[in-house]
């Protein structure tokens, strides 16, 4: 056929789920929730990442369609896919389900994709292989793959056939059709009385099916086996966080640095108790896991922090880091200031900053600096502070 205007997916999910009710607890496979949403939504994601698609038809259990219809409405409340979709009941069979799906679609529908919801790791880049494959002129193409284990045919307990392995392929879904070549071969299914596990074994009858390599990693929910897959993956991301502080000189605060007082520093303008390093390594900490900034979490108008130890500020923060799944490996620190001398407190300020956030000195650096009497610093109008932190977040 010509390349495909207006393709459409029928995405089934009008199984009953038997052999998997017992393990899941009397829900539906379909149902199922990966990554906080249904199985079928998955799919519908997938689809609506390739360009050339344009609708969704999704087939429930007939006793379902409006409870279904209502929860698919509320899915594109939360996430608009992008495309137009309906909604439409299954029959006893699959076949029956594909038949009604097909003829809820729209006129102008000239291709369609069947997808089973049961799974949910296709690829856009496998429904664009087999949409490439119909504008090539192909009646239907499936995906395949190769089957690497030794195929026998058996009558009861005893072998009667080996099969030649490298002429048999294991089959996927999605499987792509002409609308017009699809809707014929069911309308002879049901004058012929067809049953068929799946829409090629009909077009097979009809004209040429033609394979596309398949995809390991598309594999369908069948058995209790495989809700394993459906586990939450867990991975471990490298996070970096930013933070800069600034305080001014003159004030009534003793100066502070890392929780180390500076003997003989000037007083700090502050609401806190003026420690800018940890301010600025809170700072650092919430921006590995996006959380804001102090001031969100500590306002200076809040009378609660009038004072407040910037060490105990810093554990607050880390309690929200360690709930948000990040774990603080390092931080590099710098302090800008004019005056006082800080390199004689660079070691205690070092040593209690590895006390705070947990890790060996090893793991914190802490230098001071100058800007050469340029700028508020070098004018002795204040200090800041400068924090980098290195993290692991698990997603």
């Amino acid at each position: 056929m010509p390349t495909p205007h207006r393709p459409f997916a029928v995405i089934l999910a009008a199984g009953s789920g038997t052999r998997m009710a017992e393990a899941t607890g009397g829900v539906r496979k379909q149902y199922l929730e990966y990554a906080g949403v249904p199985l079928f939504w998955h799919s519908a994601r997938t689809f609506s990442r390739v360009a050339p698609m344009r609708g969704l038809a999704f087939v429930f259990p007939p006793d379902e369609v409006d409870a279904m219809r209502a929860e698919v409405d509320r899915l594109f409340a939360a996430e608009d896919l992008g495309l137009p979709y309906v909604v439409a009941a299954g029959g006893p069979r699959r076949q029956d389900s594909v038949r009604n799906g097909l003829a809820a679609l729209p006129a102008d529908c000239d291709a369609v994709l069947v997808h089973d919801s049961a799974r949910p790791f296709a690829s856009a880049s496998l429904i664009s292989s087999l949409l490439d494959g119909l504008t090539a002129g192909a009646d239907g193409v499936i995906p395949a793959l190769a089957v690497t284990d030794t195929v026998k045919r058996v009558d009861g307990h005893t072998v009667t056939e080996t099969l030649v392995r490298s002429e048999l392929r294991a089959v996927q879904t999605p499987q792509a059709f002409p609308r017009d070549i699809l809707a014929q071969a069911h309308e002879r299914a049901v004058a012929e009385g067809w049953d068929v596990t799946d829409d090629a074994s009909m077009v097979e009858r009809m004209g040429t099916v033609t394979v596309v390599p398949g995809d390991e990693d598309n594999i369908k929910i069948t058995t209790p086996g495989d809700l394993r897959r459906l586990e939450a993956p867990v991975q471990e991301l490298s996070v970096t966080g930013w933070g800069y502080d600034v305080h001014r000189y003159g004030g009534e605060r003793p100066m502070l640095l890392g929780g180390v007082p500076i003997q003989g520093g000037p007083g700090i303008h502050a609401h806190s108790d003026g420690d800018v390093l940890l301010h600025a390594l809170a700072d650092a900490v919430l921006g590995t896991f996006g959380g804001g900034d102090i001031g969100q979490h500590f306002p200076d108008s809040d009378p609660a922090f009038e004072g407040a130890d910037s060490g105990i500020l810093l554990k607050e923060v880390l309690v929200l880091a360690e709930k948000a799944g990040v774990r603080v490996v390092h931080a590099d620190l710098t302090v800008v200031a004019q005056v006082p001398k800080l390199a004689p407190h660079a070691a205690a300020v070092r040593r209690n900053v590895a006390r705070l956030l947990g890790l060996e000195e090893s793991f914190v650096n802490f230098k001071a600096t100058t800007e050469e009497k340029l700028g508020f610093t070098g004018e002795k109008k204040g200090v800041k502070a400068i924090a980098c932190v290195s993290a692991v977040r698990t997603v």
